[in-house]
């Protein structure tokens, strides 16, 4: 059985320009931010909250696979 230990990657966004890639961990030592605050970025919520704001943050899980 093989089992990868791969970190999920994400991409972080501010409006539509791409800032940075990594891991939660690598966004939130970037940002200058808690790893919770990178995490909410990626939630329904914090999407809805900020629907139509060209400044906010958008971090997206980035899909490896093909």
């Amino acid at each position: 059985m093989i089992t990868h230990s791969k970190k999920k990657q994400y991409a972080l966004y501010k409006g539509d320009t791409y800032l940075y890639g990594g891991t939660i961990e690598e966004l939130s030592k970037w940002l200058g931010v808690n790893e919770r605050t990178i995490r909410f970025y990626t939630t329904p919520t914090y999407l809805k909250r900020f629907k139509n704001n060209e400044n906010r943050y958008l971090v997206i899980k980035v899909d490896d696979e093909y």
